[in-house]
């Protein structure tokens, strides 16, 4: 009996030792410590081991990382106090820490060239140009015996693309129309080439003749071009890159995404704006700015925005110089800025709160909840609303995303994405070469 009280008053006394030990401050900063960080060149890091004895810490690359200020590959260290980690330029180090050559923890650090960007804010008009002519909905063509769709009855689907007709590639509606006739004049059907996801399909149409105005009609509603209001979120002066929007531009009748075959984007300026209440999301209503005056090119429509080129630097920018990014992991809760325009052309600052920050590895639309707490911008607008998407997030002197998207029933809310994915997509890398990273509706 006293011997199973023994074992039974020390494994209660392990428990209690255990139960310390794991909520301790050094454990807790010990199995917390990254086993791989991204910094960029020029920054500074502190990283905590928090055990109360002299270290060692094993730098692999010192020509990459000092720590402490040390340029030696072996330096020794107090584990009770943070290690400064200063990333010199760019590439890869190991760094390990040992106490009495035991190993305690090690961290892979990677170190990205310092990435800097001209924060936008711009309205910008948008026109697309689709890769050939979407197909929005069936019509029927009444031929005096029969009414009938030949586009339905060849096998069209809403939300195809015709991309060619006859061999030849088309993206106007015009040359659609002058197509057909000429088929339907020789008797003869026209051979389309017809995109359906990410399938190909080679499909046969017989035009059929409305007898009300003797037109040749394939019985299909088809749109070539697209236009709208958005924002600019950022330039790249190096590259001349810009992205813009932060959400995929889809058709509004098929929800589809729709192709660019040729795109430009314009100034546009901000007339005004219907506030958004819970259910009724508001808008910005802006005219084109000097159409024959083009700022960019779209060259493509993805889930983080559109993105090409621009033929200068943008004008009206609230920051002329550029600005450093955050990566996705450096984004934090709390207090951050909006660059946006209400008023004509004039960008102005206003005052958000980022409530939740979701974890992300791989690129995802929705990276961050953000809500609007400056009064004057919710005066305004009633918060987030139409044309506002693209407007870059700021914090702590940081790019670090863009608004995409505004809660329906909340429009004081809203999600953001990380500037990090729309620089990938605008072809300007973040991730180190080793990164392999899959890339995968809205205010």
């Amino acid at each position: 009996m006293i011997r199973h009280n023994r074992r039974k008053w020390m494994g209660s006394l392990l428990l209690l030792i255990t139960a310390l030990v794991v909520s301790s401050t050094p454990f807790r900063d010990l199995s917390s410590f990254p086993h791989e960080l991204r910094l960029m060149e020029g920054s500074l890091q502190q990283l905590r081991v928090s055990v109360p004895v002299m270290g060692t810490l094993i730098n692999s690359n010192p020509d990459i990382l000092h720590v402490n200020g040390a340029e030696t590959r072996e330096v020794a260290v107090d584990l009770s106090k943070p290690l400064s980690v200063e990333p010199r330029r760019a590439g890869e180090a190991q760094l390990q820490v040992k106490w009495r050559n035991v190993p305690l923890t090690a961290v892979k650090v990677n170190v990205l060239p310092d990435l800097r960007v001209i924060p936008g804010g711009q309205s910008i008009g948008v026109k697309l140009q689709t890769a050939g002519v979407l197909v929005v909905g069936h019509h029927l063509v009444d031929t005096g015996k029969e009414k009938v769709s030949p586009g339905e009855q060849a096998g069209i689907h809403v939300g195809d693309m015709i991309v060619k007709i006859n061999d030849l590639y088309i993206n106007d509606m015009n040359d659609v129309k002058k197509l057909v006739s000429e088929a339907g004049a020789r008797n003869t059907p026209v051979q389309l080439l017809v995109v359906r996801g990410k399938e190909k399909l080679n499909v046969t149409l017989y035009p059929a003749k409305d007898r009300k105005d003797n037109e040749y009609r394939m019985g299909l509603y088809i749109r070539d071009s697209a236009a709208g209001v958005g924002t600019l979120t950022f330039y790249d002066p190096n590259s001349k890159a810009y992205g813009a929007l932060g959400h995929v531009i889809s058709d509004v009748d098929t929800g589809q995404a729709i192709a660019v075959g040729d795109g430009q984007i314009v100034a546009a300026s901000v007339t005004s704006i219907e506030k958004g209440q819970s259910g009724n999301p508001g808008e910005k209503f802006a005219r084109f700015y000097n159409e024959s005056e083009v700022l960019g090119t779209i060259t493509k429509n993805t889930p983080f925005g559109i993105f090409g080129k621009m033929k200068e630097k943008p004008k009206r920018s609230l920051y002329n110089e550029p600005m450093p990014i955050a990566l996705a992991e450096q984004v934090q809760e709390g207090p951050a800025k909006i660059l946006t325009v209400v008023d004509g052309q004039k960008v102005e600052e206003f005052a958000i709160e980022i409530v939740n920050v979701v974890k992300q590895h791989f690129p995802a639309t929705k990276g961050m909840i953000i809500k609007i707490t400056d009064k004057r911008l919710l005066e305004k607008t009633g918060g987030i609303v139409q044309g506002m998407s693209g407007s870059p997030i700021i914090q702590n002197g940081k790019i670090v995303g863009a608004v995409t998207h505004v809660f329906v029933n909340d429009p004081t809310s809203g999600y953001g994405c990380y500037i990090e994915w729309m620089l990938q997509e605008a072809g300007i890398p973040v991730r180190s070469p080793q990164a392999k990273t899959p890339i995968g509706s809205a205010a």
